[in-house]
């Protein structure tokens, strides 16, 4: 199996960002080549946005582990589709020469990328079944080199998927948007943080396909500035209009009726509705609901997690005190500055007015709607998956 993700923990780029031209639209993960030695992994370096948009090419699972830690990769369904990818990377570069040794090696490479990033549930959902497939295909005989190719040709359809899910989802959450309203964002939720289009700004890009006028507030989202750098970027590329705004501004738009629906996607959701996303939701949704406003949490399915009954038992990722004591370069704090520094916080599910899916929009109690949208979604996914099994064991 490939080496083990501790030997890398400097916060550089696997091997080396290349630039790219970001006019071809390209996904922010995607795969280049064959299921051999010479396929690789391709990340857009959003570190790096907007002074410089680059790809980074990975060839090992260690590398893989490595940008989802330091969010060369984020977003949840992005890192999801990063996951499904990093098993067929180990995959490929495992020696093994057994199904069965290829199973241990996958077990142990799911486990190295679910502790990558534990808030996020997309991770671990988007391993598992990479997993499942390969514990379904161990039993048929099939040799081990088409065993990889076919876990690749899985990763692949997962991302495939992904950009259709989010189509749907936007066509659903604009349907709840009224023409010329004013929304405001938290962090970043498109193309960047999904394999393409976006969840929440999914929602904003449908909107504004459908010309209905509509104009964003973005939250700066401190503290690694996601939506200042990311967000902002995206919306200008594509016509929205926009004003870039602090995060402590939002209270005051509110209060003076400039925000007609709160958006935001989310890493987890759990059974009663409870969302966690970047730190800060929770206090936007708080003021939204003193000042009347709606709250729409827009996520796929794959992030709702029936098995956590309340945000409570949410993990929450804490992060680097750097994030935090400087911005880019730059300390900001004293020396020896205490810090804390918690990726995301849990927004209660009474702050929320509707969670906007691919199968739907759920209203509260979201304890009776969250499990119908699931269950539809998992019907979809496992009739798909049933029908490319049979196709996979057929060639």
């Amino acid at each position: 199996m490939s080496a083990p993700a501790a030997k890398l923990l400097d916060d550089t780029a696997p091997t080396g960002t290349v630039d790219l031209d970001w006019s071809s639209r390209p996904r922010s993960v995607y795969w280049q080549g064959g299921a051999d030695k010479d396929g690789k992994l391709m990340m857009i370096d959003q570190r790096e946005l907007p002074a410089r948009v680059g790809v980074v090419a990975h060839t090992q699972l260690a590398e893989v582990v490595h940008s989802i830690k330091i969010m060369l990769v984020r977003g949840a369904p992005a890192i999801g589709a990063a996951g499904a990818f990093g098993m067929a990377l180990a995959a490929i570069a495992s020696p093994a020469q057994t199904a069965e040794e290829l199973l241990k090696d996958l077990a142990a490479a799911k486990q190295l990328l679910d502790d990558s990033r534990p808030t996020a549930v997309n991770l671990s959902w988007a391993t598992a079944r990479i997993q499942e497939l390969a514990i379904a295909l161990s039993t048929s005989g099939i040799a081990v080199d088409k065993f990889r190719s076919i876990l690749l040709a899985e990763a692949q359809e997962l991302a495939d998927d992904d950009v259709r899910i989010n189509k749907r989802l936007g066509d659903f959450g604009a349907a709840l948007i009224q023409p010329g309203a004013n929304l405001i964002h938290h962090c970043n939720t498109g193309a960047l943080a999904t394999v393409d289009y976006g969840t929440a700004i999914g929602v904003i890009y449908s909107a504004h396909h459908q010309k209905k006028g509509i104009h964003v507030w973005v939250d700066e989202t401190r503290p690694r500035l996601q939506g200042a750098r990311l967000t902002a970027w995206e919306l200008t590329r594509e016509g929205v209009p926009m004003h870039l705004v602090v995060d402590g501004a939002a209270g005051l738009l509110m209060y003076q009726k400039k925000v007609d629906a709160v958006v935001f996607g989310a890493d987890r959701v759990a059974a009663n509705g409870d969302t966690a996303n970047k730190i800060g939701t929770y206090k936007l949704a708080v003021v939204a609901r003193e000042n009347e406003v709606p709250v729409y949490a827009c996520v796929p399915t794959s992030t709702i997690d029936l098995t956590v009954a309340s945000g409570r038992s949410i993990v929450i990722e804490e992060r680097s005190a750097d994030e935090v004591t400087h911005v880019g370069v730059e300390c900001v704090a004293p020396p020896n500055c205490p810090v804390f520094n918690p990726a995301f916080d849990v927004t209660p599910a009474k702050y929320i007015s509707a969670i906007v899916t691919e199968e739907g929009v759920c209203y509260p109690p979201f304890e009776q709607s969250l499990p119908l949208a699931k269950k539809k979604s998992d019907e979809r996914v496992k009739e798909q998956w049933n029908k490319r099994l049979a196709a996979y064991l057929a060639k």
